[in-house]
């Protein structure tokens, strides 16, 4: 369904039941359920001395029924109540999460929270790693744009207390709350727009088959092709990596032999600046469309058609959600998809050259 700001909400399954500021489990917990001291907890969880087997079995028995996780940060002298916020970014070169990264931190300054960043580096090793070292310094709630495409790990966070929004992609068998644009509909309609300016003949270049994002775009592309009764050739497409190496020796693959491309469909902003390096070294003109918006787009010559994400409204829009989250408003978990937009600047708009 559709909410006020025109995003499409989709409801999942919950998971998990409303939480608030201080529910998770604490030491006092820890002992009360395994009927021990403070001291003894605490001698089992910074595994200390002195402690008989058997009371060490309880003490965890009980740690693992509460989902107890030891705070890393509990040195750190706070008055009062201050959540704190973890954001873990895939690629922070990516100029994508620039914008979608301040409007996190303008939301969690206006619930007075503080927010921890990091990167994952497009490693899902990584990413668990950085996500449960901001769960073991008791963050309040997470925003994570996955990397990987498991996310069990996260069970014991989630029933702990621990808030979570994913965005860009959903997250891999659990039911979380996922913003993200509306990828497949934007290829789509990107793809659509070349075929309206006379082109059969498109290639598409995306990321890794794997990425959520990667597969909903080539998802959108092929739609559209169907959708004009194109057939589409094998050697039109190319998915993988976006390093520019890979990248360029699709291009130029696409743009030779007997019948080239007339016009290509880039799936992201990495990829989309080095074909237009590729294409600026052809003698034949060739048509453009990228998923992204880039900086400079607007000045070159052609200026470069792109479908574009809102990076802010996604980054502001999953922070609303994590702080109802929080404040106990909001109990399924749902996927919101925000519209994307088609900025037309020239480079979509050639016809093709022959």
């Amino acid at each position: 369904m559709d909410d006020r700001t025109g995003h499409r909400t989709v409801p999942q399954t919950p998971l998990r039941s409303a939480t608030r500021y201080g529910t998770r489990p604490t030491m006092k917990d820890v002992a009360a359920r395994a009927g021990v001291g403070l001291k003894t907890v605490s001698r089992v969880v910074n595994g200390e001395p002195g402690v008989t087997p058997e009371t060490e079995r309880r003490v965890q028995e009980a740690i693992d029924a509460l989902g107890f996780r030891r705070n890393d940060s509990a040195r750190v002298l706070r008055k009062g109540r201050t959540a704190s916020i973890g954001l873990v970014l895939e690629d922070l070169a990516d100029p994508f999460y620039g914008p979608l990264s301040r409007s996190v931190e303008e939301v969690a300054r206006a619930h007075g929270a503080l927010l921890i960043n990091g990167s994952s580096a497009e490693d899902p090793e990584r990413e668990q790693e950085l996500v449960l070292a901001l769960c073991a310094r008791r963050v309040d709630g997470l925003v994570v744009i996955p990397a990987g495409d498991d996310h069990r790990y996260l069970e014991p966070e989630l029933k702990a207390g621990v808030a979570t929004v994913f965005v860009d992609r959903p997250a891999g068998y659990i039911d979380a709350d996922v913003v993200l644009s509306d990828n497949f509909g934007g290829a789509r309609g990107g793809v659509a727009h070349l075929i309206a300016h006379g082109h059969r003949r498109i290639g598409f270049i995306g990321d890794m088959p794997r990425i959520h994002t990667a597969a909903e775009r080539l998802r959108g592309y092929r739609a559209a092709m169907e959708d004009a009764g194109i057939p589409v050739a094998e050697s039109w497409m190319s998915l993988g990596v976006t390093d520019p190496e890979r990248v360029r020796r699709a291009a130029e693959e696409m743009l030779s032999g007997p019948d080239p491309v007339t016009a290509i469909f880039t799936a992201n902003n990495r990829v989309t600046v080095t074909v237009i390096r590729v294409l600026a070294e052809h003698a034949r003109r060739v048509a453009l469309v990228g998923f992204d918006d880039i900086e400079l787009a607007d000045l070159l010559q052609p200026g470069v058609t792109v479908v574009a994400q809102d990076a802010a409204d996604i980054g502001r829009t999953a922070a609303e959600r994590l702080f109802r989250q929080l404040d106990g408003t909001q109990i399924a978990p749902e996927r919101v998809e925000l519209p994307t937009r088609l900025i037309t600047r020239g480079s979509g708009e050639l016809p093709p050259a022959d």
